[in-house]
């Protein structure tokens, strides 16, 4: 959060806040590089309400990262000092455009569009000082969620997806009890993913893992702590605190302290508020969302995938239309990132979670969201038949 800016997301879901209802920030002044300044010519004329561009050494490009199938649409990298003058940083995402139907003159405005849109959309949900900072640091977004996905959702031989979808549960449970941000909780589960992949853990030591991915994403995320006896007394007391601070130690060195993240919730709250979709739309999508932490074969998407997967199936769920046409909605999903094929299997994987949620073990994200703060979206009557709108069977699920 430090990174990209961003406050808490309880507050983002009243995206008509006004001035004086703004959210509460969070610094990112550290994250910002300073700027270039123009060394004038003696005897030029300066203008004094002229501001300098200068000129840019990193612009868009197109680039195929790790699948060749899927298409980055934007990324971010740096470019030789021979590229052309006239190259704009929505080139890559103006050729995807231009495959999409629709009108020519339609196609030619969304690079411009997107980009206002986008700007907006940050400044409305107060996520910024100053909006001018809004598309540097979405860029930054687009670019550094590459690092966020895992190659592979193979787990180590002695776990099984059931074990880790039963400790990601318990996660969220002791993330309710500490009333945490929304983005603790994907980054918990975020270095939880890498650290079994990295780590050797026994069994008997998965959930004290768990405890301190959650800790240490506290740590980087809210202001306030639990104390180390307070973790060790929701895990009963079978780890002491001697132990905990040694694991703690031994995450930090696998991961070699990256505990970076960009949450797949922030491209949500943004896509939603540029589509203008309802609060119960937005809700639905938050709870699909939280549904695929618990999915091991999640963990190969990026997050602007997943939450343009979510936003997707519970505008079909829910089948309600945008409130200002097909325009907003078609800016929104230009974020997107990948092919058709790649947002139809989370789509998937998200309504087979959605359909039998009610039933299994691991429901603490099904009663989470079932609350009247939540709009009871958890509870929706449609999501068993979820499947069916995806063209799946019930004996798939």
């Amino acid at each position: 959060m430090a990174r990209t800016g961003f406050c808490y997301s309880r507050q983002l879901l009243d995206r008509h806040m006004t001035e004086d209802r703004q959210a509460p920030l969070w610094t990112w002044t550290n994250s910002c590089v300073l700027r270039e300044r123009r060394v004038f010519a003696e005897g030029e004329d300066v203008d004094p309400g002229q501001h300098y561009n200068p000129t840019q050494d990193r612009q868009w490009i197109q680039r195929l990262p790790i699948s060749g199938e899927d298409e980055i649409i934007m990324d971010y990298a740096p470019q030789d000092e021979s590229v052309l003058s006239d190259v704009y940083e929505e080139e890559a995402l103006l050729k995807y455009l231009n495959r999409l139907p629709g009108p020519p003159s339609l196609r030619e405005l969304m690079p411009g569009l997107l980009r206002r849109e986008v700007e907006v959309a940050i400044s409305k949900l107060g996520l910024l000082y100053d909006q001018t900072y809004a598309w540097d640091i979405f860029s930054d977004m687009m670019r550094s969620q590459l690092l966020c996905s895992l190659p592979n959702a193979d787990l180590p031989k002695h776990f099984s997806d059931s074990s880790r979808a039963v400790l990601v549960d318990w996660i969220i449970q002791v993330h309710e009890v500490f009333q945490f941000s929304e983005e603790t909780l994907y980054l918990a589960v975020h270095l939880l993913n890498r650290a079994l992949r990295l780590i050797k853990v026994s069994i008997s030591g998965l959930q004290l893992l768990g405890v301190v991915c959650l800790f240490l994403a506290a740590k980087k995320e809210e202001c306030l702590l639990p104390e180390v006896s307070e973790l060790c007394y929701l895990m009963e007391n079978a780890y002491s605190k001697k132990q905990l601070l040694r694991m703690e130690r031994r995450v930090l060195t696998g991961l070699k302290f990256d505990l970076y993240h960009c949450p797949p919730l922030h491209f949500l709250l943004i896509c939603a508020s540029i589509a203008h979709c309802s609060n119960k739309v937005v809700w639905m999508a938050r709870y699909l969302l939280e549904l695929s932490l618990l999915e091991g074969q999640c963990v190969v998407y990026l997050p602007a995938q997943l939450a343009g997967a979510a936003l997707r199936l519970a505008r079909r769920i829910l089948q309600e239309a945008p409130s200002d046409g097909e325009m907003a909605w078609s800016i929104a999903s230009s974020i997107h990132i990948g092919n058709e094929a790649a947002l139809l299997s989370i789509m998937q994987i998200m309504a087979m979670a959605a359909a039998r949620a009610h039933s299994r073990e691991t429901r603490a994200t099904y009663i989470k969201f079932s609350t009247i703060q939540t709009l009871h979206v958890s509870m929706h009557p449609a999501l068993k038949a979820a499947t069916g709108l995806l063209g799946l069977s019930c004996s798939q699920t």
